[in-house]
């Protein structure tokens, strides 16, 4: 009766992961339609595009859409292994598997003794709560080794440092994964991966690079934090647009450089705040490394000149990690993008169209989302920075005063 008990959670857990992941499967699939614009076309346009020009042997160096590092070119190149299905169709499947990898990576760890399955139980509700928008971008597969690295630098830095210097060449993001590691050997790991492998791309594809100069061009996606003051300024007559930039609907007209910059400027304090809790920091426990990661990509999310749906992914990923840890600080904003992943799905797809348009629903739904991963980042770092910090001081409390005469009349005695 005892072990039947204790295995019921663990049976909730994979039928409400099943359930969920076949409603996602059906919805990109188009068996079931999912309300507002079809989210599958980012694979079966853009993303099979790209295929048929990385089959040639070469990267996209003309499409301004590309904004990827080298190792991008894998994840786009892998429906390829599944050559019975169409691509979009592989691609799904692939998608689904990296989910149920990262659910297997969570379940490893949090199922040991003294660790907690919440983690996983975070993933197979937030993951749903994005909507199919998940198996249709390859930040779910980026996702998977990036928990994988983390999952794995509490006892194998140097195995840590080769998965994210995979994953930052995957997607540049997880490069941040290093910001609470301690040894050097996960440094290191991390920086001849990525050199090694970008040599190999440069030399055997034309174009490994050229996402650089594409990414640095981009302006304010109409999703960011910093969009919020174009869509206030859109009703007072502000006379910019909304345009398909980059890959990404963006804001263009006046002040948009402006608001682009600030995004940036802020992006380089996220870094120095980071830079000082690293030198000041005194505590380092096991979990702090998935702590420290989870809070770097919250503060570079909410500072970012664009906020994609599929940013949320990387979050709710990295949140999973910290909570197997049962002592772990990062519960309450753990929640925060929770719930900042319900409010992502409803204005976009959902209800992206009043987003574009600057309409009162899409600018509540906007302020609602952004709001909540700025609390969960300012009060992630609060927590980082606490639970890092030197132990305060324990100090035994003052006497009352009877006993103080007397402690002062039995020292004068003995003196």
């Amino acid at each position: 009766m005892e072990t039947t008990d204790a295995r019921r959670p663990l049976t909730w857990l994979l039928a409400t992961w099943g359930l969920t992941r076949l409603a996602l499967l059906l919805f990109v699939f188009k068996v079931l339609v999912f309300p507002g614009p079809d989210v599958t076309t980012d694979v079966s346009v853009i993303y099979q595009g790209w295929y048929d020009v990385l089959r040639a042997g070469t990267f996209p160096q003309t499409d301004v859409t590309w904004q990827y590092p080298p190792a991008a070119a894998l994840a786009i190149l892998s429906p390829g292994l599944l050559p019975f299905l169409d691509y979009a169709s592989a691609f799904f499947v692939l998608a689904f598997l990296a989910d149920l990898a990262v659910l297997m990576l969570l379940l490893n760890t949090g199922l040991r003794p003294g660790r907690s399955p919440r983690g996983a139980w975070l993933w197979t509700a937030g993951v749903p709560l994005l909507g199919p928008t998940v198996y249709a971008r390859y930040d779910v597969m980026v996702t998977a080794v990036a928990v994988a690295a983390l999952v794995a630098g509490v006892r194998r830095p140097r195995l840590m440092g080769v998965l994210t210097g995979f994953a930052a060449l995957l997607k540049v993001w997880p490069a941040l994964l290093l910001a609470g590691a301690v040894r050097r050997r996960a440094w290191g790991a991390a920086a001849v991966t990525v050199a090694a492998l970008s040599a190999v791309f440069a030399l055997a594809m034309p174009g490994a690079f050229a996402f650089l100069a594409f990414q640095r061009d981009r302006g304010t996606e109409v999703e960011s934090l910093g969009a919020l003051v174009f869509h206030v300024a859109r009703q007072f007559g502000w006379r910019g647009e909304v345009l398909l930039n980059y890959g990404s609907v963006e804001f263009l007209g006046p002040y948009v450089g402006v608001v682009s910059d600030v995004a940036l400027g802020l992006g380089a304090m996220a870094f120095g705040w980071l830079l000082l809790w690293r030198l000041r920091a005194k505590r380092f426990a096991p979990w702090t490394l998935a702590d420290a990661a989870f809070t770097a990509v919250l503060l570079f999310t909410v500072t970012s000149r664009v906020i994609s749906p599929q940013y949320l992914v990387w979050l709710v990923g990295l949140a999973a990690v910290c909570l197997c840890f049962r002592a772990s600080p990062m519960t309450a904003p753990a929640l925060l993008v929770l719930a900042a992943s319900f409010v992502t799905v409803l204005e976009f797809p959902v209800w992206f169209a009043d987003v574009v348009a600057s309409d009162a629903l899409g600018v509540t739904l906007l302020l609602l989302r952004n709001g909540l991963l700025v609390a969960a980042a300012l009060l992630a770092a609060v927590r980082l920075r606490r639970s890092t910090g030197p132990r305060p001081e324990h100090r035994s409390p003052d006497p009352a005063p009877g006993q103080a005469a007397r402690t002062s009349e039995t020292a004068g005695s003995s003196s």
